[in-house]
């Protein structure tokens, strides 16, 4: 199934507008989040199909928020691609290990995430 609902969840108004700008001229729907917490009541309230996720973040960072969506039954099949700027090979590492199915390093290259998105799909 390919996907269409996008939940990209950034603290960052630019980066959130310019993430939604790509996706909904590539035909995606999209929703966002500004925090974790945020993310989560989303997550519940409108399952997406993929989630956008930074990492540091107010609150719960994007690590915390990924572990907690991939340890629950209801949503650990929505996959998560991390898009931060933390480009250590080190924190790329832990965010796969956190559950998620890929890392983007900003500034986000829209070819290369639209490229992860149709891999996923």
């Amino acid at each position: 199934m390919a996907i269409q609902k996008i939940l990209v969840v950034d603290d960052s108004p630019t980066e959130r507008y310019f993430l939604t700008d790509v996706l909904v001229k590539n035909g995606f729907s999209v929703s966002t989040a500004e925090n974790g917490e945020e993310a989560l009541t989303k997550i519940k309230a409108d399952k997406p199909q993929l989630i956008l996720m930074d990492v540091v973040m107010p609150g719960q960072n994007g690590f915390q928020i990924t572990r907690a969506i991939a340890k629950d039954p209801d949503t650990q099949d929505v996959p998560v691609i991390i898009c931060t700027s933390k480009n250590q090979e080190t924190d790329r590492i832990w965010g796969l290990r956190q559950g998620a199915r890929d890392y983007l390093v900003k500034p986000i290259d829209p070819v290369e995430l639209l490229a992860k998105i149709s891999a996923l799909g």
